[in-house]
C-alpha cells in the first residue's frame, strides 16, 4: 500500500501576548517534527519574528503563505492571517491580541471544515480579552462544539499514557455546578467518554469512575444528596445500557490512593475537582483534547502564562504531545474507518474439523438473508 500524505496539522497562534508563539517555535525548531507532520501556523510572520527574537532563538525556516491551498507538504507552514499591525505587548492581555487569537482560531476551523488541514492544535488562549460578538463562549471547548460539532455534544478530556480524566461541567463558576450536575448530562457525558475511549484510544472495553460531587461522597446524605439521587442512579442507568462504569467514589481518597490506576478513564463532576489532580500527577506532559466531535482537536494543559511570557522559560513539552496526540487519534480514527468498511467475516464452528472457521465466502448481507 501506498505511503499516505503527511497529515496537516493546523495550529492556532493563541494570545499573541502569551507563551503559544514560544512553545510553537520551541516546537518547530526540532526538524523531526516535519518528518512526522506538515505543521501548518495560523498567524503573522512578523508577530513570530518579533517573539523569535525577543527569546532570541535561532531562525525557524516557515514557508509563509496566504492560503492553505499553497501549503508544501513537509515542511513547517505559516498561513499569514490579514489582521494589520498587532502590538505586542509581552504578558500584557490586550484586546488586540485576543482579537488576533480568534482570527488566526476562525480561520483554521474554516479550513478544517474544507479538508485544508486534517486535525487541530490550539495554543493558549486569554478567555476574557478573546470576546467579541463573534466569540461569546468560556472557552476553546464551547466554542469548537458550536462551529464543528453539527449538533454533536462535546467532551473535555485531559489525558497522558497512564490517566484520563473528563469532565460533566467544564467553564461554569463553583456557585452554579449542582444545578448542572444532573442525571441526564451525566448519562451524556459517559457515553461520550465510553465512545471515544474505543474509537480515539483503541479501548476495547473502557473501565470508567465516576467521582462524586460532595465531600465523602456525600456521607450517606450528610453532606448532600446529589449521590443518591442523581449520580448513582446515572451510572446504574449507564452500566445497564453495557457501559462499564462505577462510582460514585470521593475524589480525596480516589486519587490519594491511586485508584485512578485501575480504571481506563475518570468522570469528574467539575472542572478543578478532575484538572488539578490531573495535572499534579501528569506534570508537562498533559494534553487538553475535545472528544465527541468529527474533527480531531487537542491543546497542551497550560494557559497564557503571561508571568514568563518572551523570558524563554516557557517547556514546549506540553505543546509537542499536543500534536503528537492528534496525529495519534486522527491514525486511530482512520483505521477504525477503515475496519468498518472492510468488516471480518462472521465465524462458525465446523463440526467435522472441531474448530473454529472464518468463514470468507458470505458478507453479513449474505449471513443476515439467510436468516
Amino acid at each position: 500500500m501506498a505511503e499516505d500524505k503527511k497529515i496537516r496539522v493546523g495550529i492556532t497562534q493563541g494570545d499573541t501576548n502569551g507563551i503559544g508563539y514560544e512553545v510553537i517555535l520551541k516546537t518547530l525548531a526540532d526538524g523531526l517534527m516535519c518528518e512526522l507532520c506538515t505543521p501548518v501556523v495560523y498567524g503573522s510572520s512578523k508577530i513570530a519574528t518579533y517573539h523569535r527574537k525577543a527569546l532570541d532563538m535561532p531562525q525557524v525556516q516557515l514557508n509563509c503563505v496566504d492560503s492553505a491551498e499553497k501549503i508544501r507538504d513537509g515542511v513547517n507552514n505559516l498561513v499569514e492571517i490579514a489582521e494589520g499591525e498587532v502590538k505586542i505587548e509581552l504578558g500584557v492581555p490586550s484586546d488586540a491580541a485576543g482579537l488576533a487569537a480568534f482570527n488566526s482560531l476562525e480561520r483554521a476551523v474554516a479550513d478544517l471544515k474544507d479538508g485544508l488541514i486534517d486535525v487541530l492544535v490550539t495554543a493558549p488562549i486569554n478567555k476574557n480579552n478573546i470576546q467579541s460578538e463573534s466569540f461569546q463562549f468560556p472557552g476553546h471547548t464551547e466554542y469548537l462544539e458550536a462551529a464543528l460539532g453539527y449538533g454533536k455534544k462535546s467532551l473535555m478530556i485531559l489525558f497522558n499514557d497512564f490517566i484520563k480524566v473528563a469532565l460533566v461541567t467544564t467553564h461554569l463558576p463553583l456557585a452554579k455546578i449542582p444545578e448542572a450536575i444532573t442525571k441526564e448530562a451525566i448519562i451524556e457525558k459517559i457515553k461520550i467518554f465510553n465512545a471515544s475511549l474505543k474509537r480515539d484510544f483503541g479501548i476495547e472495553r473502557p473501565r470508567i469512575a465516576v467521582l462524586a460531587l460532595n465531600p465523602h461522597s456525600g456521607d450517606n446524605g450528610l453532606l448532600g444528596n446529589e449521590e443518591k439521587e442523581i449520580i448513582a442512579p446515572a451510572i446504574e442507568e449507564a452500566y445497564g445500557q453495557k457501559i462499564t462504569c462505577f462510582g460514585p467514589y470521593a475524589a480525596d481518597g480516589f486519587f490519594g490512593n491511586g485508584h485512578y490506576r485501575k480504571f481506563d478513564g475518570v468522570l469528574a463532576m467539575y472542572h478543578d475537582q478532575g484538572l488539578a489532580p490531573f495535572k499534579t500527577l501528569a506534570m508537562e506532559s498533559g494534553v487538553n483534547f475535545t472528544a465527541g466531535l468529527p474533527y480531531v482537536r487537542t491543546s497542551p494543559d497550560h494557559g497564557t502564562g503571561y508571568d514568563i511570557a518572551g523570558k524563554n522559560l516557557a517547556s514546549e513539552e506540553s505543546f509537542r504531545e499536543a500534536i503528537y496526540r492528534a496525529i495519534d487519534i486522527y491514525r486511530c480514527r482512520r483505521n477504525e474507518a477503515e475496519i468498518r468498511r472492510n468488516p471480518l467475516r462472521r465465524q462458525y464452528f465446523d463440526k467435522s474439523n472441531d474448530k473454529e472457521v472464518l468463514d470468507l465466502t458470505k458478507d453479513d448481507d449474505d449471513d443476515a438473508a439467510a436468516k
